[in-house]
């Protein structure tokens, strides 16, 4: 009886130390080596920003010689940026929003507002 009792300890104590570093995984999945989810979305932003923006806005969220602006100088103005990558601007700039999802978009705008100029 008293075996019977201590494997089902021992099993309820397995258990929870499984779900512990299996919470414990999913939270530093959501954030970054730092614990600053803040810091993982910019993350985020930036390699979004590399395979998808740089080509058109520079490597820097500048390029001089096109007509894109420079991003750096983007008003705190996070809904006109998600409509303007969405909807795209002028026939200039394509729509984004069959490409990227609200969460892609949200990580660009992470990054690029904290590149901002002062």
């Amino acid at each position: 009886m008293l075996r019977e009792v201590s494997y089902k300890t021992a099993a309820k104590i397995a258990a929870v130390a499984v779900l512990t570093v299996a919470l414990a995984a999913t939270v530093r999945a959501a954030d970054d080596s730092t614990g600053n989810p803040v810091q993982a979305q910019i993350d985020h932003g930036k390699s979004t920003y590399a395979s998808k923006c740089s080509h058109c806005h520079g490597p820097n969220m500048m390029n001089s010689g096109t007509i894109t602006p420079d991003l750096r100088a983007f008003p705190d103005d996070k809904t006109r940026f998600v409509t303007t990558v969405k909807n795209g601007k002028n026939n200039k700039m394509p729509p984004w929003a069959d490409i990227l999802s609200d969460d892609e978009i949200g990580d660009l705008w992470a990054f690029i507002s904290s590149r901002r100029k002062p």
